[in-house]
C-alpha cells in the first residue's frame, strides 16, 4: 500500500511507482472524486470521447439493442 501525507496546503504527492503505472507526468490533470467515504484520484483524459470508441465493439449496435428492448418493453405494458 502505498501512502502520501497531506500538506499544510492541501497537497498530495502521488507515488513515484504509480505515476509511473498509470503514465502520470508533471502538468497533468487528475479528477478528485468522492464515492462517499472514499477518495479517489483519477487520471483526467484529454479526449474522453475519443479515448472511448471501440471500447464496446460487438455484434449488436448498442443504440438498436435498446431500441430493441424498449420495443418489447412498450408491447407488454411496462
Amino acid at each position: 500500500m502505498n501512502t502520501s501525507t497531506l500538506s499544510e496546503k492541501g497537497w498530495v504527492v502521488i507515488p513515484q511507482e504509480l505515476r509511473e503505472r498509470y503514465g502520470l507526468k508533471k502538468g497533468d490533470k487528475v479528477h478528485v472524486i468522492d464515492y462517499g467515504g472514499v477518495i479517489s484520484i483519477v487520471p483526467a483524459s484529454d479526449a474522453p470521447i475519443r479515448n472511448s470508441l471501440g471500447m464496446l465493439k460487438g455484434k449488436t449496435s448498442l443504440i438498436k439493442d435498446l431500441a430493441r428492448s424498449r420495443q418489447e418493453d412498450a408491447e407488454r405494458g411496462k
